[in-house]
């Protein structure tokens, strides 16, 4: 299968790193972990790059710029559902250590990416409205 553009992007590969990091942690975690919250973070890792995904095929710039915000909001709802394995004692520190500084470089390289849209429409770069 051929790369496509979004494949090439340091936030998408940040965001696949994370999904990737989440899905190795909580394949071990005991049935009801996994079915509760277990589900719940790998949905919202796997949307932080899908929405990623969807904005490169989208055509205009209102609606590439609504796929990073949907994708931001998705790696919110991720942190937030790490917040509470952390604290039911499922994520341990060293997984913890490994999640910290990609959570830390993904929102910041979320929000630029957003910024970057906005540039490219204001210089003519973008599709359409």
């Amino acid at each position: 299968m051929a790369r496509t553009d979004f494949e090439e992007r340091r936030v998408y590969r940040s965001a696949e790193k994370l999904a990737d990091e989440i899905w190795d942690m909580v394949a071990i975690w005991d049935p009801f972990a996994k079915a509760t919250v277990g589900e719940q973070v790998v949905d919202a890792a796997d949307s932080v790059g899908a929405n990623i995904a969807e904005d490169a095929g989208r055509g205009s710039y209102q609606q590439n710029r609504h796929f990073v915000r949907i994708a931001r909001g998705s790696l919110y709802e991720a942190k937030h559902f790490l917040r509470r394995a952390y604290r039911r004692k499922l994520v341990d520190d060293e997984q913890a250590g490994r999640l910290k500084p990609i959570l830390d470089e993904l929102a910041p390289s979320l929000n630029a990416y957003l910024r970057s849209i906005g540039s490219r429409r204001r210089d003519g770069d973008a599709a359409d409205d």
